[in-house]
């Protein structure tokens, strides 16, 4: 790691995803409480917000052609900045529209943050640190997180979450400012095409990012929600389960990526999809408070294998589509994930557990798809 971190992308990512670390604790502690106590909003209308939350998802095909105009570094910056915004002024709306305005500004950021991100990581950095830098990143996220979710369970016990949301958001936007006029490019990568990549001998990575979204939008559209409406969760406990999901990343982040080096992709995404399929399942029959925050957790835990479906395209693809695909890839991903939540908020209305189920189908759909990846790939590619 000592000389992966002499690459100035490394310094300059590292603060970016500490910024984005920043709005999703502050924006997801905050919202379901926000959303239920002071809006009143219903399922159904939770699952719209969280379509309209995946929308920008859906638009980061867009980056390539925004690219032809602004470096991709300076965007990665710049959508901090936009994502810092939507955060600072969603206490500012407290209303369904409202929600619906504040919601998609801040993704906004936040897709075309994520996408560049990973993009960049995986230009600047090689096949085997690619995975160790991706797994860093999400340890320091889950540290950053912990600390912010602490000064949390502090603020909001003394000021309204309107106030909350606009100190955090300041917080994240002066980060991206500052970094928008710094120039991390130290070595030389290969020239990335312009406009849109779609392969055929892509189609597993696309195949995954599909189910990956669907199967995380039942995730975060509907797990805190059951934890909130169902269970009664304040938001002081909601806050103390972040910090708690938050030590178990950190602990486990870095492991995951080594997992990656040495197993491969293939037996990660395969033990990923198979836990998912038992815990998506034990969300809808297993009722119980403290069965139902278990499984938050592990779910949560699980997210990280998914750099597992980053570091395979890595090792597969030629390396001038890297930039291209990674917005093609997200925008596959949130196809399924701008129409799950509000199929899966028209069901909960009917029965909360069935969006559970759908993401124990998805889960089992993954788990056919991976066994295409081949069990060489390490071999073949390094």
């Amino acid at each position: 790691m000592k000389e992966i971190k002499k690459n100035p992308m490394y310094g300059y990512l590292f603060y970016l995803v500490v910024a984005a670390a920043i709005s999703n604790q502050a924006w997801n502690t905050l919202f379901n409480n926000y959303a239920v106590d002071i809006v009143g909003i219903n399922g159904f209308q939770m699952g719209i917000i969280q379509s309209v939350r995946e929308i920008p998802g859906f638009l980061t095909f867009l980056v390539v052609y925004i690219l032809i105009v602004i470096k991709e570094h300076r965007l990665s910056a710049l959508s901090t900045v936009l994502m810092g915004i939507g955060v600072a002024i969603t206490g500012l709306f407290p209303s369904f529209k409202g929600l619906l305005f504040t919601t998609f500004l801040m993704s906004l950021g936040f897709h075309y943050f994520e996408t560049t991100n990973k993009s960049l990581t995986l230009q600047h950095f090689g096949k085997k640190e690619a995975p160790l830098v991706l797994g860093r990143f999400g340890s320091y996220s889950a540290i950053v997180s912990i600390f912010f979710g602490l000064m949390l369970l502090i603020s909001v016990k003394f000021f309204p979450i309107w106030l909350n949301y606009l100190v955090y958001g300041i917080i994240i936007s002066t980060i991206g400012l500052y970094f928008l006029f710094k120039n991390p490019i130290f070595l030389e990568v290969p020239k990335q095409k312009k406009g849109m990549v779609l392969k055929k001998k892509y189609w597993l990575y696309y195949a995954l990012n599909f189910l990956a979204g669907a199967r995380r939008q039942i995730f975060i559209a509907f797990a805190v929600f059951l934890l909130v409406k169902h269970y009664n969760f304040t938001v002081l406990e909601v806050a103390i389960l972040f910090v708690l999901n938050n030590i178990f990343v950190f602990l486990t982040a870095p492991k995951i990526a080594e997992g990656i080096n040495r197993f491969g992709e293939r037996k990660v995404l395969t033990f990923e999809y198979l836990a998912l399929i038992f815990i998506f399942l034990g969300y809808a029959f297993i009722e119980s408070r403290n069965v139902a925050l278990i499984l938050y957790i592990i779910d949560h835990v699980i997210f990280g294998f998914a750099i597992g479906i980053n570091t395979y395209f890595q090792k597969t693809a030629d390396s001038e589509d890297i930039a291209p695909s990674m917005g093609v890839g997200f925008a596959i991903n949130h196809i399924s994930a701008v129409i799950v939540p509000i199929i899966g908020g028209i069901l909960w209305m009917t029965n909360w557990k069935t969006p559970f189920i759908m993401g124990a189908i998805f889960s089992a759909i993954s788990l056919f798809f991976v066994k295409y990846i081949p069990k060489d790939i390490k071999i073949i590619q390094n």
